[in-house]
């Protein structure tokens, strides 16, 4: 596994897929019965990209955020990838690249803190969408903590979009004990942990 210096960069996006948006949200549900079948890194990168990639040169991405401040944080627990090692990794979107923080099977930890919800054990990943509520709060006080959350519901939207494009199924979890969640994954002091958001086949 590389050091967190290291990142592992991931396969472009791509701009265009044979599902309309409109047809992505025709067909999105939430979806608890997800298999343990792997997905490939070309999938995880999408998801990714559609979560938090950047869409502009100045680094805007594909989520909205007030003042371009981006306090939101991608991580995904990677049980079933194919081509990546299992592990947590911190997804750095200017990079579009991965940076590991974990060297292990997150999942079922993180499904007993998830009040043992099922999908996030099976799920070959699960994301994790955290807030730094500090880049916020600096220009606009106890109003960015709700900008940030705002701007976690935009992300996740986006990301089971892009899982419904994909005919993939996911959910989003919200039901969890903060302090597990934030211990298992290592997080560092000021990051909040808001979404598990476990997919799959």
């Amino acid at each position: 596994m590389p050091p967190p210096s290291d990142p592992i960069r991931l396969p472009p996006p791509r701009f265009s897929g044979p599902v309309s948006l409109e047809q992505a949200l025709l067909a999105r549900r939430s979806t608890r019965a997800i298999a343990r079948d792997p997905l490939t890194v070309d999938e995880l990168t999408q998801l990714l990209w559609a979560a938090q990639g950047v869409t502009h040169a100045r680094g805007y991405r594909t989520a909205p955020s007030a003042g371009a401040l981006f306090p939101l944080e991608l991580h995904v627990a990677a049980g079933c990838v194919t081509g990546l090692r299992t592990g947590l990794y911190r997804y750095r979107p200017l990079e579009h690249a991965l940076a590991a923080s974990v060297p292990r099977d997150l999942r079922a930890e993180l499904c007993r803190a998830a009040l043992s919800q099922r999908p996030v054990e099976r799920a070959p990943v699960v994301f994790l969408l955290t807030a730094v509520y500090a880049r916020s709060t600096a220009t606009y006080g106890e109003r960015g903590v709700r900008y940030a959350d705002l701007e976690a519901g935009h992300a996740a939207q986006n990301l089971i979009l892009q899982a419904s494009a994909l005919e993939l199924k996911a959910v989003v979890v919200g039901a969890f004990e903060d302090e597990t969640v934030r211990r298992i994954a290592a997080l560092p002091p000021g990051e909040e942990p808001l979404y598990l958001v476990p997919v799959g086949w």
